[in-house]
């Protein structure tokens, strides 16, 4: 009797590579709030402080420091309104109108209502809007309707990830190039001449599929199952069969971090170095939240 191999190899044991990371941020110190880790890789809670109030240079500074480094951080009970909401965010940058969903009477807020009719469809992981030319920096995102139970967010650490990988796959994929693209996903909404049209405004972009994040010089993985459409200059099959490895190492459970969401809770993540995924556990439960995302750099 032959043995079966596995579809590919089996770890056993703890990603070593971790344990660095844990040390490193563990010796992080703030002067204006404190970081309470969530997970060994990524994720801090921030405590004492009020997001409803101006936060001064400095604090800005401690928080934009404790963002790059745990690559999400929450906040709790954090009863703000939609302009405290997006005077948070522009302490970070420039914020997006969204091309693609619906904006209420604030256009750089997106709304996502989830109920019975509307189920949620966020449940792939994803690094927002990588199809742009030039990709978010950052989101935040602001819950104020959840389930009683699920719904919850997960975040992986695609630097972990790309530490993780083997020596030979780092190898091969480096200097490599992806091409990430919104047709299949919101493309899927309009009408083929619509879709030309966006095309013209969003054409496919080709990003590095190991970038370099601008404020530390880490490297992470930066192709994700929902925009990324194929590697440029390898065929279908070779392009199919090696993003299907990596997308693979996402799933890794040692790289992820899980929040439960509260009303009035809090949620700002780095897109160029973490990505995430919406359980969509609470149907028919609703679930509203309200998002801002912060436009980022060119990624190299």
């Amino acid at each position: 009797m032959s043995a079966i191999a596995p579809h590919r190899p089996i770890h056993y044991g703890p990603r070593r590579h971790i344990a660095p990371i844990r040390e490193r941020l563990s010796g992080l110190d703030f002067n204006h709030f404190e970081a309470v880790p969530q997970s060994p890789c990524l994720g801090a809670e921030i405590r004492g402080l009020d997001l409803s109030k101006p936060l001064g240079k400095e604090v800005t500074e401690d928080i934009e420091r404790a963002f790059v480094e745990y690559k999400v951080i929450f906040f709790r009970d954090q009863e703000i309104s939609k302009a405290d909401h997006a005077a948070f965010a522009r302490n970070f940058g420039e914020l997006e109108i969204h091309p693609f969903i619906e904006q209420g009477e604030n256009p750089e807020i997106v709304r996502f209502v989830k109920d019975e009719n509307v189920v949620g469809v966020e449940n792939n992981w994803h690094s927002d809007v990588s199809w742009r030319e030039i990709p978010s920096l950052g989101s935040i995102l602001r819950a104020y309707e959840v389930p009683s139970v699920g719904g919850d967010t997960l975040w992986t650490d695609m630097e972990a990830v790309y530490e993780g990988l083997a020596d030979d796959l780092k190898s091969e994929i480096e200097g490599k190039i992806a091409i990430h693209d919104f047709v299949h996903t919101f493309g899927l909404a309009l009408s083929e001449e619509q879709r030309e049209e966006k095309r013209k405004e969003f054409p496919p972009a080709y990003h590095p599929i190991v970038r370099t994040h601008p404020r530390t010089g880490r490297k992470c993985l930066y192709v994700n199952p929902i925009f990324t459409r194929c590697i440029d200059g390898m065929d279908d099959e070779a392009s199919d069969s090696l993003l299907k490895r990596l997308y693979q190492e996402i799933e890794v459970p040692e790289y992820q971090v899980r929040f439960q969401w509260e009303p009035n809770s809090i949620a700002f993540w780095d897109n160029r170095s973490t990505q995430h995924y919406a359980a969509s556990d609470y149907w028919p439960q609703p679930r509203v939240m309200e998002r801002l995302t912060i436009i980022g750099d060119r990624p190299a």
